[in-house]
């Protein structure tokens, strides 16, 4: 394999602290673990990292190996920290001064290795010792709806949201409780290895990709994927793999093993709506990307992503959205 065809590493260190909640762990890490095998241009490598190398957990199972707290880390470090359990199953007492030493320990661990360039994850509560390091501060963030109060205390410069499942700002990504985990780390997926690679994972994990954390719409590049049947989603990908194709229900037919009528039948019962509905609002998705990521003009957008002209993709985009096409540029910053 030439140096070329290498995947792109994403060094990723996971911070087990003490009672940690072993679905803030799993949950998210399995999502790394499957987008591995699903593609192979990005490479998620995972540490766990921690106080003490061998840490209770929420349900009873003790996590072992654990390797030490690093002094430092790489600049495209991805640092994930998971929540812990106030009561793990079996143990109602109260926090012992060794555990409050170790989240000690990680606070400050945090303050001196989080430098510029390394993005921090917060599952669940995890957000609570992001925050007493100060790593929040200023920053839009959330956690897990019961310990919002608590972040508020912690942070006070932060700008708290609730009733999200996760909310990214700039290098500081935090989470909802425990299973919004799983929809943040898609999120970094599909960010770093591209909106096919999530789908695919999300589909192995039967989890259906809810609307991104902070944006109260449904992100178009995940209407219609709540379902589970294996014709639907073998067009689905193809059309999300490469919008701008010439794809015809025909040519999805064959691709996904269907007849073309059977095909039309299966779209509108699981989606929702038509093959060429979904094809469109494919390309509108990526149109609207590149329209909010570059300066090209609306010809060379709609080309690029498969309409026939800037006509096509203004009929199109007005079916989809209020405003124009234009209005997806205005926030795009000036110079760039």
């Amino acid at each position: 394999m030439t140096d070329a065809a290498q995947p792109f590493d994403i060094p990723v260190f996971v911070v087990v602290p003490p009672r940690v909640l072993l679905l803030d762990v799993a949950g998210p890490i399995e999502v790394l673990r499957k987008a591995n095998l699903e593609q192979h241009t990005v490479r998620f490598t995972v540490t766990y990292i921690g106080p003490s190398a061998t840490v209770g957990s929420s349900i009873g199972l003790a996590v072992t190996g654990v390797a030490a707290l690093p002094e430092r880390l790489p600049d495209n470090a991805l640092v994930v920290i998971a929540g812990s359990a106030d009561a793990p199953m079996d143990n109602n007492r109260p926090w012992d001064e060794q555990e409050r030493a170790e989240q000690a320990a990680i606070v400050a661990w945090l303050k001196r290795a989080i430098l510029p360039g390394i993005r921090l994850v917060s599952i669940c509560s995890g957000a609570l010792l992001a925050a007493e390091a100060g790593m929040l501060d200023g920053r839009d963030c959330t956690t897990h709806h019961a310990c919002i109060e608590d972040l508020v205390r912690l942070a006070p410069t932060a700008r708290v949201r609730d009733n999200r499942l996760y909310v990214e700002d700039g290098d500081r990504l935090t989470s909802a409780g425990i299973t919004a985990g799983i929809d943040l780390m898609l999120h970094i997926v599909a960010e770093a290895a591209g909106h096919a690679c999530a789908l695919a994972v999300a589909r192995y994990l039967v989890v259906y990709l809810r609307r991104g954390g902070s944006d109260p719409q449904l992100s178009p590049w995940l209407e219609g994927r709540n379902h589970i049947h294996p014709v639907i989603h073998r067009a689905q990908d193809a059309v999300v793999a490469n919008p701008s194709q010439d794809w015809s229900v025909a040519s999805l037919a064959r691709l996904s093993g269907a007849s073309p009528r059977n095909l039309s039948r299966l779209f509108n019962e699981q989606t929702g709506m038509s093959v060429t509905d979904f094809v469109n609002l494919m390309r509108v998705a990526l149109a609207r990307e590149m329209l909010a990521g570059s300066r090209l003009d609306m010809e060379a957008v709609a080309m690029r992503a498969g309409f026939g002209s800037a006509r096509q993709l203004r009929r199109a985009w007005n079916r989809l959205n209020d405003g124009p096409p234009s209005a997806a540029r205005s926030r795009l910053p000036v110079g760039s």
